[in-house]
């Protein structure tokens, strides 16, 4: 079955910003969706933005105009490029992959803002 391996994360300032990417081991062309999901402790797991097959995109509000998720299809890589991070983006994100198989994540990638 498909492998995600995400890479990216870590400690950033407020204000600061974060790529994280999330490498499959065969290609996203044929796959219903992609999306980046965090959990901080206390919480639920969240949505934070989701790519389709078709190229459309959603995101959280709390993110929205902030965060912005792409797709390299020739590098079966996926994207999320955080800008002005807060420090209630501070969770654990975990990539995940959608197809006729079913759902697979990510091992998780930690992301703390602070000062």
């Amino acid at each position: 079955q498909v492998q995600l391996v995400e890479s990216g994360g870590g400690l950033v300032q407020p204000g600061g910003s974060l790529r994280l990417s999330c490498a499959a081991s065969r290609s996203i062309n044929s796959i219903y969706s992609m999306g980046w999901y965090r959990q901080a402790p206390g919480k639920q797991r969240e949505l934070v933005a989701s790519v389709t097959r078709g190229g459309d995109t959603d995101y959280a509000d709390s993110v929205k105009g902030r965060f912005t998720i792409s797709r390299d299809n020739a590098r079966n890589t996926v994207y999320l490029q955080m800008n002005s991070l807060k420090p209630e983006d501070t969770a654990v994100y975990y990539c995940s992959l959608d197809s006729w198989r079913g759902r697979t994540w990510g091992q998780g990638t930690q992301v703390t803002v602070s000062s």
